[in-house]
């Protein structure tokens, strides 16, 4: 069931709110990037995230071979929301960081599945439900 969450940065510059289902799951993937800064993603429509406040703070990373983008807070730098797209339908998505909810109920996220990504590989688009990628 969907839930209307709010959530923002650790210095609070930035902030949104995002129609989540949780039953849908989560993902996480085991590239450098997302390992290191801790990067957990519940994925979202683009009709269902709403930039509230710091659009101005927000500062674009591009790493990797130029290709990858991450949008992070230019002020704290915490990655809280991406922009991505399907490799299904190529439709544009957010990742919403499930660690940057302000009122996230621990139970719900506890029983939500996770698909895990081998970003490592590049293979991202591929979900497994076990970590042995």
């Amino acid at each position: 069931m969907k839930k209307t969450y709010t959530g923002g940065c650790h210095c609070g510059a930035v902030r949104f709110e995002a129609d989540i289902d949780l039953s849908l799951g989560t993902l996480r993937c085991n590239c450098s990037i997302c390992t290191k800064t801790r990067f957990w993603p519940a994925i979202v429509a683009t009709d269902a995230f709403r930039l509230i406040e710091g659009g101005s703070e927000l500062s674009e990373q591009m790493l990797d071979t130029r290709n990858s983008h991450y949008i992070v807070c230019r002020h704290c730098s915490v990655r809280s929301f991406g922009v991505g797209h399907s490799p299904e339908t190529g439709a544009s998505a957010y990742g919403v960081n499930v660690t940057c909810l302000d009122d996230m109920d621990l139970d719900d996220l506890a029983n939500s599945p996770i698909s895990y990504v081998d970003g490592h590989r590049g293979t991202w688009h591929v979900a497994r439900t076990a970590i042995g990628i």
